[in-house]
């Protein structure tokens, strides 16, 4: 019976990952990495605001997005904001959940060609959640997921988390294959 569990691990479309109740708790709010975008990093041709430089979602990681939009819409689980990157790719995903009107925050913008403002994005993301009212979707990239959290997380990973007096406290997770 554990091997069939297993296996479901890796069937597309199955959430093997399912903190769904994590949701329920006071001050609960979800940060997710934006889904799947093949390869690492970005062109040296990188602008923000030209999709043509930049890594973006494939099919599948569309497909991903759509997913778990549809999953959070199914169990009623709604977002007063939802605050998104600059890049195309955590834009998109952020769209394609269909979950609210997308907001772009350049704090969430990635930091993994240049930690050098790693501490101070970190610091207005934290800013930015304590400043805004209702629940949150963040979406934005593994780098920034890891400076706030120190967790990492896979494409399209949802953590939901909650802010505390002095950091974030991770509450559970929420993924579904790409």
């Amino acid at each position: 019976m554990r091997w069939i569990a297993v296996l479901l691990l890796f069937v597309p479309g199955i959430a093997y990952s399912n903190d769904w109740d994590s949701f329920s708790e006071p001050g609960a709010i979800a940060i997710m990495r934006h889904a799947l975008a093949p390869g690492t990093g970005d062109p040296a041709n990188f602008e923000i605001g030209d999709c043509a430089t930049q890594r973006n979602l494939n099919e599948r990681g569309r497909e991903q997005a759509r997913a778990i939009g549809a999953a959070l819409q199914e169990r009623g689980i709604n977002f007063d904001a939802v605050l998104s990157s600059q890049w195309c790719r955590t834009l998109e995903t952020a769209e394609l959940l269909n979950v609210g009107l997308v907001s772009e925050a350049p704090s969430l913008n990635s930091f993994f060609g240049d930690y050098s403002t790693r501490d101070s994005q970190t610091i207005q993301t934290r800013n930015l959640i304590a400043e805004t009212s209702g629940r949150l979707m963040l979406v934005t990239h593994q780098v920034n997921i890891f400076a706030l959290t120190g967790q990492t997380t896979r494409s399209g990973e949802v953590l939901i988390i909650r802010s505390t007096a002095d950091d974030v406290e991770v509450l559970g997770s929420i993924m579904i294959q790409p």
